[in-house]
């Protein structure tokens, strides 16, 4: 994977680079970026900056090889891995032996104790091909839904990065790198990593010659400070609105109009732009209309086959569901500032369902709603029981709206 297949992040890409260059680079780096903001794709095109041939971690020319000359004549020579030399093509295909991959794992079964990200390298190697800017949750269901790793009741299955984890870790440090100058741990996820992980204090503070640890994380409160500690921060921002919809409209070849809203809806989540575009063919409208009618009305004959509905709709879809409502509330809001509606840019049928939320929803009580929408899609996140889930939040709505109280969402 290469720098420019990441888009823009100029920045960060400039301060790394200038790290190699410089010969300024720390044995122990935290790429830190929210979710879709492609930490773990910048890691790996990182590591295959510094494995080059021609950049060998010093940014000085690197012995003869076949494809350099090649290489060389490009614009991106010396911002970019050359792409080409046998050790880019292993470090773009996940295989290089010196390129060391760790992140959360499931236990496959009772008869096997160990849990090593090892088990699952190709498993991964199609993932990130498939989803370089998924999250842990997609990764884990891939892995569940993988049919050839004959899982034992995948649904029980929690991830993690385990003491025989750091144990193989350690193994694999002690030996010399095959090919390469450097050896490279990416550990995606370290949040994942429990006390355990304090196994690999000696091995980051006293690394071997020319050992680097990228750790990939998305919550840094839940590193371990230890860890934490010993690492050279690297902050990876979420994309503009610009840079999405101009990935979207050259990745996936979507219309403009469309790829502007979706960008708007994911606030510079790469990922969360992909799943909209997924189910861009999903009409929420109705749905919703649907369910703010039953909240109001506190209807329970009615409210029991809508529940039945949003259960059937899966993980993903119930997400993108209540983002759509987080997105109508919004445009309600934006509607309170607004005189005229028709100039709000905002579409025709939008427009009637957020001033129909504003007679009778206050700001303080829209807050509430976008509060409540937003804990209820990191609930999801991590498997909530999704009918259980929407009743409660539909009598949560229902104090919102009928009696203008915020007791139960405070």
């Amino acid at each position: 994977m290469q720098f420019s297949t990441i888009p823009d992040h100029t920045e960060v890409k400039e301060k790394l680079t200038d790290l190699v260059n410089n010969n300024r680079l720390s044995h122990a780096l935290l790429f830190l970026g929210k979710e879709g903001s492609g930490a773990l794709p910048m890691a790996i095109a990182f590591a295959q900056y510094i494995l080059c041939e021609r950049n060998q971690g010093s940014g000085k020319e690197a012995p003869p090889s076949l494809f350099i000359e090649e290489a060389a004549s490009t614009p991106l020579a010396w911002t970019d891995s050359c792409g080409v030399c046998t050790t880019c093509i292993k470090a773009n295909q996940l295989i290089h032996p010196d390129l060391h991959f760790s992140y959360p794992a499931i236990k496959r079964d009772s008869r096997h104790d160990k849990v090593l990200s090892t088990d699952y390298a190709a498993a991964w190697r199609e993932y990130i091909v498939e989803n370089p800017f998924g999250n842990v949750g997609d990764w884990l269901d891939f892995l569940k839904s993988n049919t050839k790793l004959k899982i034992e009741n995948p649904a029980n299955k929690q991830g993690n990065i385990t003491v025989h984890e750091c144990e193989d870790i350690l193994r694999k440090f002690s030996l010399k790198a095959f090919e390469n100058k450097y050896k490279i741990l990416i550990m995606w996820m370290p949040e994942y990593l429990g006390p355990m992980g304090n196994k690999l204090l000696k091995l980051i503070e006293e690394p071997p010659p020319d050992t680097l640890f990228i750790f990939v994380a998305e919550d840094e409160s839940s590193i371990l400070p230890t860890i934490l500690s010993r690492t050279q921060l690297i902050k990876i921002p979420l994309f503009d609105h610009n840079t999405i919809c101009e990935s979207l409209v050259k990745m996936d070849n979507v219309d403009e109009v469309k790829a502007a809203q979706i960008a708007t809806l994911s606030e510079g989540n790469m990922r969360e732009a992909l799943q909209l575009l997924k189910h861009s063919e999903e009409d929420w409208h109705d749905l919703l209309k649907s369910w703010l009618n039953v909240s109001y009305k506190n209807s329970v004959i009615t409210l029991l086959p809508l529940l039945d509905e949003l259960n059937k709709l899966g993980r993903e879809k119930q997400k993108q569901f209540l983002k759509y409502f987080i997105h109508i509330t919004r445009q309600a809001i934006l509607l309170d500032y607004v005189q005229d509606a028709e100039s709000s840019q905002i579409p025709t049928k939008e427009i009637e369902l957020a001033l129909n939320i504003n007679k009778f929803c206050g700001l303080e009580a829209k807050e509430a709603v976008i509060d409540e929408m937003e804990k209820s899609i990191y609930y999801i996140e991590r498997n909530a029981h999704a009918k259980m889930l929407f009743h409660a939040l539909t009598i949560r709505l229902h104090y919102i709206f009928k009696d203008k109280s915020l007791i139960l969402v405070q």
